[in-house]
C-alpha cells in the first residue's frame, strides 16, 4: 500500500488518520482530529528514540466501527532515520500477528510502512488515560516486579518455542543471523560506525567499555559469535528490545512491554537477561538473578513446554547474553534520548553484569566456529 505519512503533527489531517485506521477497520469513519501532543525529539523528557509519537484526540461519526478509543498514539518516522527496517518490523509484527501476541502490549489499529516516501505510521492505543506508569532504570523495582515481567516474556516465549510456524506463515520473522536489521546492527557502515563514534566522543563510555577489558571491535565480534551459538538453541519469538525503558505498569499492577522494532526470532534469553539486567540494581541483581531465571525457567514449563533448557544452560546463556546488551543494547544509544542519568545508570549495570558474570570468558569457551 502507498501512503505517504507526515514526519509531524502539523500535516496530520483527518484523512491521513483514517486512511491509516482503515488498514485494520476498513469501515471507519471519524468526525474530528485534535493533536493532544507529539514527542518529535531526543531530548532526554521526551524519551525518544527511533520513532516519534503524536497524540490525538479523536471522535467517530455515529456509524463508524465500535469500541474504538478515543485517544490514540500514532508512531511516525524520525526523519534521520527514514529508511532504517526497524519500522517495516514493527508495522509487519502489530498488522499480522498484534492480536495474537499473549504478551501484553499497546492495542493496535492499523498500521503502514511506505517504502516510496520512506515513511510509516503505526496506530497505537494511547496507555495515559489508563494512568499507566512507564518504568525505567531509575525506578524502583523489586525483584517480585521483575518476575511479573518475566511472567510475560514467558507467555510469549511458550506460546511460539520451537514453533513450526517460523517454517510457514512466520517465516518473515528474522532471526539474529540474517536480515535487514541483522545487516544493520553488524555492518561496518551500520551502527558500528554510531557505537565507534559513542565511544569516541563520550568519555563515560570509553571508560566503561575499557573496564570491561573489551574494545568496540572485540565487542562487535563476540556478538557475532554469541548470535551464531544461539541460532542453534530452541526457537521462538523474542520481543527483543526487552529493557525496562519498554515497560509499563497498570493501576491495578498488571504489566507489558512497550516498542516492538526489534521483535525477533532467537533464543529466549536474549529477552530475559536484558529485562533482569537494567530492572534491578546492582546490588538486587546480584542476589536475585538466578532465582529469577529458574522461576522463569518453571513458568515455561506450567505453560507447556516439555523440555526447556537446564538451569544451569540458562544461566550460561545469561552471561553470554550481556554481549549483545551492553554493545547493541546501550552502546547505541545517545546520551540525548534517555538523558544523562537514565544512560548512564544502564550503562553501569550492564557492564557491571558483563564483568560479574565473565562474560567474555564465556564468550572465549565456546567451541570454535561457534
Amino acid at each position: 500500500m502507498t501512503m505517504r505519512i507526515p514526519l509531524g503533527p502539523d500535516e496530520f489531517d483527518i484523512t491521513i488518520l483514517e486512511n491509516l485506521i482503515r488498514t485494520a477497520y476498513p469501515n471507519v469513519r471519524l468526525a474530528s482530529i485534535s493533536v493532544v501532543d507529539a514527542a518529535l525529539s531526543s531530548d532526554g523528557d521526551q524519551r525518544v528514540s527511533t520513532a516519534r509519537r503524536i497524540a490525538f484526540d479523536v471522535t467517530y461519526a455515529d456509524d463508524s466501527e465500535p469500541d474504538l478509543p478515543s485517544r490514540l498514539m500514532v508512531k511516525v518516522a524520525r526523519p534521520e532515520f527514514r529508511e532504517i527496517p526497524l519500522y517495516d518490523n514493527e508495522v509487519a509484527v502489530y498488522t499480522r500477528i498484534g492480536k495474537e501476541l499473549p504478551i501484553r502490549v499497546p492495542r493496535s489499529f492499523g498500521g503502514v510502512r511506505d517504502r516510496d516516501s520512506a515513511t510509516f505510521g503505526l496506530v497505537l492505543e494511547d496507555l495515559r488515560p489508563m494512568h499507566a506508569t512507564f518504568e525505567d532504570v531509575l525506578s524502583p523495582l523489586t525483584a517480585d516486579d521483575t518476575a511479573a515481567l518475566l511472567d510475560q516474556l514467558a507467555a510469549l516465549h511458550a506460546a511460539y518455542w520451537e514453533s513450526s510456524r517460523f517454517k510457514d506463515d512466520l517465516e518473515w520473522v528474522q532471526p539474529h543471523i540474517s536480515g535487514p536489521i541483522h545487516e544493520l546492527f553488524t555492518s561496518e557502515h551500520g551502527v558500528a560506525l554510531l557505537i565507534n563514534h559513542e565511544v569516541a566522543t563520550h568519555q563515560f563510555k570509553r571508560e566503561l567499555v575499557q573496564a570491561t577489558g573489551e574494545t568496540t571491535a572485540s565487542l562487535r565480534a563476540k556478538v557475532a559469535r554469541v548470535q551464531a551459538h544461539q541460532a542453534a538453541l530452541p526457537c521462538t519469538l523474542l520481543h527483543g528490545d526487552a529493557h525496562i525503558g519498554n515497560t509499563y505498569r497498570l493501576p491495578d499492577g498488571r504489566r507489558g512491554y512497550l516498542d516492538l522494532q526489534l521483535t525477533a526470532r532467537g533464543f529466549c534469553m536474549h529477552d530475559v537477561s536484558y529485562t533482569i539486567v537494567t530492572s534491578l540494581s546492582v546490588e538486587d541483581r546480584r542476589a536475585h538473578e538466578r532465582d529469577l531465571i529458574a522461576g522463569y525457567r518453571q513458568r515455561l514449563v506450567e505453560l507447556g513446554v516439555a523440555a526447556p533448557p537446564s538451569l544451569e544452560e540458562l544461566l550460561y546463556e545469561h552471561r553470554l547474553a550481556m554481549v549483545w546488551c551492553l554493545y547493541i543494547g546501550w552502546l547505541t544509544s545517545p546520551t540525548e534520548n534517555y538523558g544523562w542519568e537514565i544512560t548512564v545508570a544502564n550503562h553501569i549495570r550492564i557492564s557491571t553484569a558483563y564483568r560479574d558474570l565473565s562474560s567474555s570468558a564465556a564468550v572465549e569457551a565456546l567451541p570454535v566456529g561457534a
